[in-house]
């Protein structure tokens, strides 16, 4: 068991949500900070909690990036950050979990569940000891506060389904970080 923090340059947060039903439109957040216990032997002792910036949200268009910031989304200048704190993370086959844990988007909290799967484990005294995982999910957006339904010819131009991917590599603390945080 120890402390763990997520490399931030290998950490990626990333959604997806269909444009009238049809185009898959992909984003990612910039920064994002976690942390947790991790024990890598009883994976389902460990906690996480992470935090986004929701200004960082990035979406390769800066008019959508700008409408995804402003009050019918994120309403970034209100709600500065998304949190996550995890509160059951259970086996579901070799090297499979299902993570649990309550999601904070715009002052809602709901639970939510992601599908982890451990990518391998790298234990090295320059890079330290690092474990890489990938989880998914899907959350409905309407339940987070964004309520934007602008349809044309009868589709929503934006998805109530929202799917989420992260991927990244857990860096163990060393005992001097620990000590200091």
């Amino acid at each position: 068991m120890g402390i763990w923090k997520f490399d931030p340059y290998h950490t990626q947060v990333e959604f997806s949500a269909k444009h009238l039903g049809m185009m898959t439109v992909r984003g990612h957040f910039a920064e994002v900070t976690a942390t947790g216990e991790i024990h890598p032997e009883k994976p389902e002792l460990s906690t996480i909690e992470a935090t986004i910036t929701t200004a960082s949200i990035r979406s390769n268009n800066e008019q959508r990036d700008k409408d995804l910031r402003a009050s019918n989304f994120l309403e970034v200048d209100k709600y500065p950050t998304i949190t996550f704190k995890s509160t059951k993370i259970a086996p579901a086959g070799p090297d499979r979990y299902t993570l649990t844990g309550n999601l904070t988007i715009k002052g809602n909290t709901r639970p939510v569940t992601l599908n982890v799967v451990k990518y391998g484990e790298f234990n090295d005294p320059n890079m330290g000891h690092r474990i890489g995982y990938a989880a998914e999910g899907e959350i409905n957006r309407k339940d987070f506060g964004m309520k934007f339904e602008m349809m044309l010819d009868g589709k929503f131009i934006v998805s109530n389904e929202i799917q989420i991917n992260i991927e990244g590599e857990l860096l163990e603390a060393k005992e001097s970080e620990t000590a200091s945080s």
